[in-house]
């Protein structure tokens, strides 16, 4: 027996364009981005990282005295030369807007950035831009993840400090801050949901394996 597709409405076709449309954006910056920024002599890098979310549209007004953290976990991987860099990064703010019995909420961040870090010996400073997705309310599942809904095209700034103890083993902090480009309902936990552009900050500690 033949069952006819579920015809798509206008506003799921008008999702699929605009996530086509931040896709198609967000990879002619990272291929620009690696034109300006990979050095032919750049070191390799992975780092794993664990932070939390404050200000904005987090839980935390502050970076600091704040009693109701919400972890952040991710990794990331680049280049950094003796001036400039380039890096990918994933990251997921678990229960960014609290948690109401089984039903959770994340905000994913899929940032490329340019990063300006100047080579002190093994101390690496850095200062870093870049654009990138932001996606809200995943439940890591395939439909969730995948879906063309929830999405923004988003910004970060930021600095921190690698320090590279031996060649391949090292450190880093830094902070940064997200933007996304429009608005998304925020459902805050006991007052009604609202429409407004998410931003955030996040401080986070990682471990660094250079090669």
């Amino acid at each position: 027996m033949n069952v006819d597709p579920k015809p798509v409405t206008g506003s799921e076709l008008e999702d699929t364009m605009r996530l086509a449309s931040i896709r198609t954006f967000v990879g002619g910056f990272v291929f620009l981005l690696f034109a300006m920024a990979a050095p032919a002599h750049a070191q390799g890098y992975i780092s794993p990282l664990l932070g939390y979310s404050f200000g904005g549209s987090s839980g935390c007004p502050q970076i600091s005295n704040c009693e109701d953290k919400r972890t952040n976990f991710g990794v990331a991987f680049g280049k950094m030369g003796t001036i400039l860099g380039i890096e990918e990064e994933f990251a997921d703010a678990k229960n960014f807007f609290g948690k109401v019995g089984d039903q959770s909420s994340s905000v994913i961040t899929l940032m490329t950035n340019i990063m300006v870090v100047p080579a002190l010996g093994p101390v690496h400073p850095y200062l870093l831009f870049g654009l990138g997705l932001m996606k809200t309310h995943v439940e890591f599942t395939q439909s969730d993840v995948l879906s063309a809904t929830n999405n923004s095209l988003a910004w970060d700034t930021g600095g921190g400090v690698t320090i590279l103890f031996t060649q391949h083993v090292g450190i880093r902090g830094d902070i940064r801050h997200f933007h996304s480009a429009k608005s998304f309902t925020i459902p805050f936990i006991g007052a009604p949901a609202t429409d407004q552009n998410l931003t955030f900050g996040r401080v986070s500690g990682a471990l660094v394996l250079a090669f």
